[in-house]
């Protein structure tokens, strides 16, 4: 027997959440990285000038687009996970089985990871994340694909 996905309440409701969390990702990390020293973002490293290292802002290769798009990436992953969190431990509620509540803590797990790891969390602490290029985002999207499987399995 098939669910029909149109009619599931929760996936309509997690694909709703996913539009406005891109959305609103985008704005944010095109403000914070597209532009990220401005009145309203946090300072700046020192300069040379100042005594401290040399700015690392353009380094060759080093596009903030990467960061922007690590951001959104990363906000859909903490989504994923909450939503994934939701799902489990409502199965596990009702089944009691020690797979969920070894899910659950593997989705709690990721999310403290996600949340730490959050490009816009390091930047609203005042840091930056410079050098790492198309590397910044290649984790997270792996992870991505991985959430979405154990999401598609948690809603079979």
């Amino acid at each position: 027997m098939q669910k029909n996905v149109r009619k599931d309440p929760k996936i309509i409701l997690l694909a709703a959440v996913l539009i406005i969390v891109i959305v609103g990702t985008s704005i944010l990390s095109s403000y914070a990285f597209v532009k990220p020293f401005n009145a309203f973002s946090p300072q700046p490293p020192p300069g040379p000038s100042q005594g401290g290292q040399p700015s690392q802002q353009g380094i060759p290769g080093d596009l903030q687009l990467f960061y922007a798009i690590e951001a959104v990436i990363s906000s859909v992953n903490i989504t994923l996970l909450v939503f994934l969190l939701i799902t489990n431990s409502d199965i596990f509620r009702k089944t009691r089985s020690k797979f969920t509540f070894i899910l659950l803590i593997f989705s709690a797990a990721f999310l403290f990871k996600d949340l730490t790891s959050s490009p816009l969390v390091i930047w609203a602490f005042g840091y930056h994340q410079l050098g790492l290029g198309p590397f910044a985002f290649v984790p997270d999207a792996f992870e991505l694909v991985v959430l979405l499987a154990l999401l598609y399995l948690s809603y079979e």
